[in-house]
């Protein structure tokens, strides 16, 4: 395999075909990130039910519960700071390792723990919202509101699939980290 030939600081370098492929994993998995997360986002905004209880017509949206806004909150935060740092590595990468490794490493696992503590509590609510809790006299909602339950069970699944990304970039960027 041929080496690519760098320019840097008036000195050539060679630079192998697996950073180049460490960069395209890189970017496939923050663009898989930003998708994820952007779908997931408008899953649960849109995830809306009204249902009439005694006559009394009530919505369910995901701004009732604080445990939906705030994933709604954290997968645009991530989705954002995923942006922001695909342009990062786009510029700053130049086939060689980057002096900002340290950098996207914190980045990403800031990210990956955002992500993990808004899909949890999310989880959480919406198995409670499935099957109650009967000692605490919380009752299952969901028969009453099975397609908002079912919009916020796939912006959940969509939100873990965006966590997985991040976790495989946390993981590809610490072992950067450890081979600078």
């Amino acid at each position: 395999m041929e080496s690519l030939a760098v320019v840097a600081n008036g000195k050539s370098s060679a630079v192998s075909p697996p950073r180049r492929g460490f960069f395209i994993a890189q970017v496939v998995l923050r663009l898989l990130t930003i998708a994820f997360m952007a779908a997931a986002v408008a899953v649960m905004v849109n995830a809306k039910q009204t249902v009439e209880i005694f006559t009394l017509p009530i919505t369910v949206r995901y701004s009732n519960l604080s445990a939906f806004k705030f994933l709604v909150a954290a997968n645009a935060v991530i989705c954002g700071f995923s942006l922001l740092s695909l342009i990062f590595i786009s510029i700053s990468h130049k086939g060689k390792k980057s002096n900002h490794s340290f950098l996207v490493y914190l980045h990403d696992l800031v990210m990956m723990v955002l992500s993990m503590s808004a899909c949890a509590a999310a989880i959480a609510i919406g198995y409670v919202g499935q099957y109650g809790q009967e000692k605490a006299t919380w009752y299952a909602v969901c028969e009453n509101v099975k397609m908002f339950c079912n919009n916020a069970l796939t912006a959940i699944v969509l939100s873990i699939f965006g966590f997985l990304c991040l976790f495989i970039l946390t993981i590809m960027a610490a072992l950067n980290l450890k081979s600078l």
